[in-house]
């Protein structure tokens, strides 16, 4: 039986933990508030509440020996993780867990003018949120080789599934690019991610990197509209750029300055993961049903 902590146990980690515990594994987690202990706790999670910017928050975190899933996000401003720097002192000789892998994003490869592209790519980030992550690569990474701890590094896409749909934005219509000027964006099915994540503990190379995704992009606004469709809701309008640049958020702008196709071909023949919802046809059927 393995021993498993995952920092950051949310929408991600409560379908982990129930892949571990199906292994007959303990799992246990830190979360940020007292109400997630509680929904982890029934559901037989061991939780315990934290906040991960004060230094001390993991110092009674069961680290040693432990799988550890690294799930928390960097804060929300700057371009450096303290999270990450604080969890990498934390997890000294005396606390050290036995393997770690963490959650990034394919958001670290920046614009790539809508090329095909693997791991092998070199990153480079545009924003503060991509240079965050690329930052908490980075310290782990480093942090892995000086311990011999194995970090095994996944650059997710964009996370879809059951509650995980832009229901609201719909609801409240608001715009997308129009086809012809949508940028191709990337996505993985939650149940597949969860099952890469669990592939990465098990046989992950250490040191590696491994794209997740289901291998079939699209446009964003492709996406939306078949969103739109599954939930039997109008599709959004369409606007020109122009027009974007002062009807849409920041946020939204920052995603639509980035075109990529990233390939799996890592993650489906290193991890042994070929993916149950390989486009958004399947994991917007099958794929919303719990």
């Amino acid at each position: 039986m393995c021993a498993c902590l995952i920092i950051g146990c949310g929408y991600l980690g409560r379908r982990v933990a129930a892949l571990e515990h199906a292994r007959g594994n303990h799992v246990s987690a830190i979360v940020r508030t007292m109400p997630s202990v509680q929904a982890l706790t029934r559901a037989g999670v061991h939780a315990l509440a934290a906040d991960l910017d004060h230094a001390s928050a993991l110092e009674s975190a069961p680290l040693q020996g432990r799988l550890v899933y690294y799930f928390a996000p960097p804060p929300t401003a700057g371009r450096s993780d303290p999270r990450m720097q604080q969890f990498v002192r934390t997890a000294s000789e005396r606390n050290c867990p036995k393997r770690v892998v963490l959650i990034s994003t394919t958001g670290v490869y920046g614009d790539c003018g809508g090329e095909w592209i693997d791991e092998n790519r070199p990153p480079q980030p545009q924003t503060d949120r991509a240079h965050r992550r690329l930052a908490a690569e980075q310290t782990l990474g480093d942090w892995g080789r000086a311990s011999g701890v194995p970090v095994v590094i996944l650059r997710v896409a964009g996370i879809y599934g059951p509650r995980r749909l832009p229901e609201q934005r719909l609801r409240e219509h608001q715009p997308v690019l129009i086809e012809a000027q949508s940028p191709f964006s990337n996505r993985v099915h939650v149940a597949d991610l969860a099952r890469a994540c669990c592939a990465a503990a098990e046989i992950g190379e250490a040191g590696a990197i491994y794209n997740i995704v289901d291998g079939h992009p699209t446009s964003m606004t492709d996406y939306f509209n078949r969103v739109a469709d599954a939930l039997g809701l109008p599709r959004p309008p369409q606007i020109d750029a122009e027009r974007a640049q002062h009807e849409l958020s920041a946020g939204m702008r920052s995603y639509l300055s980035e075109s990529k196709r990233i390939d799996n071909r890592r993650m489906r023949e290193e991890l042994g993961v070929i993916p149950d919802y390989p486009d958004l046809a399947s994991g917007l059927t099958d794929g919303l049903r719990e």
